[in-house]
């Protein structure tokens, strides 16, 4: 096993640490652009207009979120490729069969879509936290702090989606009548 024990950032560039970050990235990157078109189809089906906002907002971040995946690619000197993310993949599809299985207007649809968002969050939460990681561990702190801005922005949108729930959707689904 090859090692450059003189300069580990400098050996992580070239072994199958930056091979698996890459691939991690090009996962989260399919990611971001899978919401770019997920996000406007739950804003449409949201009944609350703070819901709705939010995720129009975090609409806008994402479409950041890619943008700056792609500046993570060009400093690494790599093609900005996209590999279709599984997780991501099915936590939409299920947000999908929220829209389809919960009443149009209701509070309990958008408790779903929360659920939905949330679970898009964490996901995405933990994969640039790990991205961040890595990129520290290559030594490169330019990415760590590309990814760092992407992260703190998911963590709000966490947050944001919490606030609401917790402010009223869920109470409001609670005297919805089955």
């Amino acid at each position: 096993m090859a090692t450059n024990q003189q300069n580990p950032a400098k050996a992580a560039l070239n072994s199958k640490l930056k091979e698996f970050f890459i691939e991690q990235l090009q996962d989260i990157y399919w990611a971001e652009k899978k919401l770019v078109k997920t996000l406007p189809k739950l804003a449409d089906a949201a009944h609350s207009e703070e819901l709705r906002a939010a995720f129009q907002s975090h609409l806008t971040e994402t479409e950041n979120h890619v943008t700056r995946v792609e500046q993570v690619f060009d400093l690494l000197g790599e093609k900005a490729e996209a590999k279709e993310c599984p997780a991501l993949k099915g936590i939409a599809e299920e947000g999908e069969e929220i829209i389809d299985e919960t009443d149009t207007g209701t509070a309990q649809r958008d408790v779903g879509l929360i659920f939905a968002g949330q679970k898009a969050e964490h996901y995405e939460i933990a994969t640039y936290g790990a991205l961040v990681q890595l990129a520290k561990d290559m030594g490169k702190e330019d990415i760590a702090d590309l990814l760092s801005q992407t992260l703190s922005e998911e963590k709000a949108a966490d947050e944001k989606l919490t606030s609401l729930a917790t402010a009223g959707i869920n109470r409001e689904a609670a005297t919805e009548m089955a």
